[in-house]
């Protein structure tokens, strides 16, 4: 354990750290600011003031997909940077992957979780194809934001600017009033 000498207090910072994640634990699973300060002790505005000092982003979930791209691992670390929850970004190996040794219904399986994943974001952002872009729009029952990175039927990878994909990224994020723009 590790402590900090404050004038006369001694204070446990895994103690703190504990109550921190209790504290996040109980309201990501759905109990109010004003549940949780009763149930632990505390004041309800001490509970805002802890969420609003970790805050990254205000707003609902953020889901982004990508294939078939060259620089995966690019586009994973720019979107794990803002914040995006749900992320299906593949290479063209590893979208075929997605096939090889599977039934059709292991794989249709596979298909409706992947659906079930993105619909639980208030946002997508897809690059792909113009057929799956469609796909997506059509799929999925939240906003979706498309950019078209090749056309279909897409074979090989492509690559996707960073830079082009981090200025849509900035754009969404710094939206804080209601109309998006891409």
């Amino acid at each position: 354990m590790e402590f900090v000498r404050i004038g006369e207090k001694l204070i446990n910072l895994h103690k703190i750290d504990e109550t921190v994640r209790h504290i996040l634990q109980l309201r990501s699973n759905g109990m109010s600011q004003q549940e949780v300060a009763e149930k632990l002790q505390l004041d309800r505005s001490f509970i805002s003031r802890l969420e609003s000092l970790g805050n990254v982003r205000r707003g609902g979930r953020m889901g982004m997909m990508a294939f078939p791209v060259s620089n995966a691992e690019e586009l994973l670390a720019l979107a794990d940077c803002y914040g995006i929850e749900k992320k299906l970004i593949l290479s063209n190996r590893e979208r075929w992957q997605l096939i090889q040794g599977k039934s059709g219904v292991d794989f249709l399986n596979e298909v409706i979780k992947i659906i079930e994943d993105m619909r639980q974001c208030d946002t997508v952002f897809v690059f792909c194809s113009a057929k799956w872009n469609r796909m997506a729009a059509a799929l999925l029952d939240n906003e979706v934001y498309t950019v078209e990175i090749g056309k279909s039927p897409i074979s090989t990878d492509v690559y996707v600017d960073p830079q082009r994909v981090e200025a849509i990224l900035k754009q969404f994020v710094r939206d804080n009033g209601g109309e998006r723009k891409l």
